[in-house]
């Protein structure tokens, strides 16, 4: 609130920064055989069987096609299933709107089987694994972790990851007892231009366990958290002597797996640019080539949109880590985002 200084077990909303840690879990689950990679997921996810495409994405949103396949798990972890985040008015962004499903500032409010059955009453936007779309996977993913364990998605989190990296502050919910760890998150009303709160901390949003649980950005987290975090995955998956993956999992998950025309085609769609130079793992943006201080081939990760970010380039063994509490509107992703990054790299002295 301007009056009390952010500290290390400050808890911070990490919004987007919670994908690549569903990622992690996806893949766990497939080194054990309980997912793999190119299996429909129609057993597990029956609402997203035997879809229907859009013929084209600015059209009718019942002038389709059928899918020439399923979709599968390495559709969703890549983020190339059909469904994501529409910057439009066309009329498939708006039925995302009228069916709760859209991406957006405030995470989705209605049950797991909820949120999937209004999902799985839209056509998809592309064929499976034809183009990239934003957001919407993780969630999905979210829900197919948590039917494959037979666990809510924040209780297979806690087992096998939170508690094996003593990420003792990061879940779904804040409790009572830790409230007063969590400061005001921000923002600019993008209505009526004022700044303000967006989620305060005594009543926020955050305070109870969510009717949903996001794997797309549902998280909170402090720093050291998200250091440990990191610490394993820049030690190819093992911290402190604990294996959360083997290293092949850890390569796979952070190379880009777009190929140059779908990063063309999908930039469009998000933000024009985004793809020159970068690509898209699981859950994580991968650096491909180097047009600043910091963006170095290899690097990979992900921010958020309450003004977080979180990378690790192997190259330099540094893990970097930005909490703010400013949902982006124009402000913090502009500025602060980029001369953090900035920063870091100039601290480099070898």
């Amino acid at each position: 609130d301007g009056a009390d200084p952010m500290r290390r077990d400050t808890i911070f909303r990490i919004a987007s920064v919670t994908k690549p840690i569903t990622a992690v879990a996806a893949m766990i689950l497939v080194e054990e055989c309980v997912l793999r990679l190119d299996d429909p997921v129609d057993a597990l996810l029956p609402e997203l069987a035997d879809r229907q495409v859009l013929k084209a994405i600015d059209g009718p949103v019942d002038d389709t096609v059928p899918a020439n396949r399923p979709m599968t798990l390495r559709d969703v972890m890549t983020f190339r299933l059909g469904y994501g985040a529409i910057f439009d008015q066309s009329p498939f962004a708006q039925a995302l709107t009228e069916a709760g499903v859209a991406p957006g500032a405030h995470l989705p409010t209605v049950a797991a089987d909820d949120y999937l059955a209004r999902l799985g009453g839209l056509p998809l936007a592309h064929q499976p694994g034809e183009r990239w779309l934003y957001n919407i996977g993780s969630d999905v993913l979210g829900i197919l972790i948590a039917r494959a364990t037979g666990q809510s998605l924040g209780a297979f989190l806690r087992e096998r990851i939170f508690d094996p990296l003593g990420m003792k502050d990061t879940g779904f919910h804040v409790p009572a007892a830790k409230l007063d760890r969590l400061p005001v998150a921000y923002w600019t009303d993008f209505e009526t231009g004022e700044f303000g709160e967006f989620d305060p901390a005594a009543r926020s949003r955050f305070a109870q366990p969510p009717a949903f649980e996001s794997g797309a950005g549902g998280l909170v987290s402090t720093a050291d958290d998200l250091l440990a975090f990191g610490q394993m995955m820049l030690n190819n998956g093992t911290y402190e002597n604990t294996r959360i993956l083997a290293r092949p999992s850890v390569e796979l998950m952070t190379m880009d797996h777009l190929p140059p025309e779908q990063k063309a085609a999908s930039a469009a769609q998000f933000f024009p640019g985004f793809f020159d130079n970068r690509g898209w793992g699981f859950g994580v943006s991968v650096f491909t080539e180097r047009t600043d201080l910091s963006s170095v081939p290899g690097r990979y990760g992900w921010d958020g949109g309450y003004g977080t970010s979180w990378y690790v380039d192997p190259s330099e063994g540094l893990i970097g880590i930005l909490l703010t509490q400013r949902v982006w509107d124009g402000g913090v992703e502009v500025t602060v985002l980029p001369d953090f990054w900035t920063t870091a790299y100039a601290a480099i002295d070898d």
